[in-house]
């Protein structure tokens, strides 16, 4: 949701303007490549970024989770990188580094950083995106991962509102989930009173797990998306709901057992307030 928004303030601003784009959003669950952990973490993440007219941009969240015995921020995140956007073709690059709480159980909770692209191409009759990505894990091998997204914008007449159809499949390894099961999942969690639903162990001792797919390059989400916004004046309001149909069961061997994941598909959303201001007038 987050890029969507600032996709919308980079058309409301022009590229002949640098802006600053703040943001309050929710979103109801932590889901990563249709993944998720068996504890529900919602999140409020306020945000503020700086765009600047040449393309470069670097921005801060703070994710801090609610509607739990624990709440804290749970995540800190810093971006920075490049935006272009032509007539036709857009594309961009950023890194972004992960400050998670020790006692997180977001199922990314292990990724420390990433190095992310993308190239996008609008042919009217919709807009095709791919994305890649290196995701750097904490004790172990970095993720690659790869996607292809489809969308279609359709505004209203004075363009104040849109929503945007977004279907996409992402494909990549599972280093950072096989992370995730040693230290949150099966009997690790690295916070008190976790345990519930995890599997009935509470041991300090790290549970040996290994994901047999970890190193493979599989399909792993195919999501549906509906992106709805609302711009009045300066202020982008916005609702995301997405379906996450998560493929590529991974094979989960510990000490004691060998599980095969029973993977469902997810339905989790985020909302969000967003203000965007202009810092230099636009150049004559």
């Amino acid at each position: 949701m987050s890029q969507n928004n600032k996709k919308t303030a980079e058309e409301i601003s022009s590229n002949q303007k640098s802006y600053i784009l703040t943001d309050i959003s929710y979103i109801n669950d932590a889901v990563f490549m249709g993944r998720r952990d068996s504890i529900t973490a919602p999140y409020i993440f306020p945000s503020i970024g700086y765009y600047d007219k040449s393309g470069f941009f670097v921005d801060a969240s703070a994710s801090y989770l609610v509607g739990s015995e624990e709440n804290r921020v749970d995540l800190v995140l810093a971006s920075l990188g490049y935006l272009t956007q032509g007539e036709k073709l857009g594309g961009g690059i950023s890194v972004t580094a992960y400050f998670f709480n020790g006692d997180s159980y977001n199922v990314k909770s292990e990724i420390i950083a990433d190095i992310s692209g993308f190239l996008s191409y609008d042919f009217e009759v919709l807009e095709m995106s791919v994305l890649a990505s290196t995701y750097f894990n904490d004790g172990s091998s970095a993720d690659i991962f790869t996607g292809l997204m489809l969308d279609r914008i359709f505004y209203s007449n004075d363009k104040s509102f849109l929503i945007d159809p977004t279907i996409a499949v992402y494909a990549g390894s599972q280093y950072f989930y096989q992370e995730y099961y040693r230290t949150s999942r099966l009997g690790n969690r690295k916070g008190q009173g976790q345990s519930q639903g995890t599997g009935g162990m509470n041991s300090t001792a790290a549970t040996m797990v290994d994901i047999k797919e970890a190193s493979e390059f599989n399909i792993l989400n195919v999501e549906l998306s509906l992106p709805v916004q609302y711009h009045h004046k300066q202020f982008i309001f916005s609702f995301a709901p997405s379906l996450a149909l998560p493929q590529s069961s991974a094979t989960i061997t510990t000490e004691d057992s060998v599980i095969t994941e029973d993977l469902e598909s997810v339905f989790y959303f985020s909302a969000g307030i967003s203000y965007w201001f202009d810092t230099k007038r636009k150049q004559q």
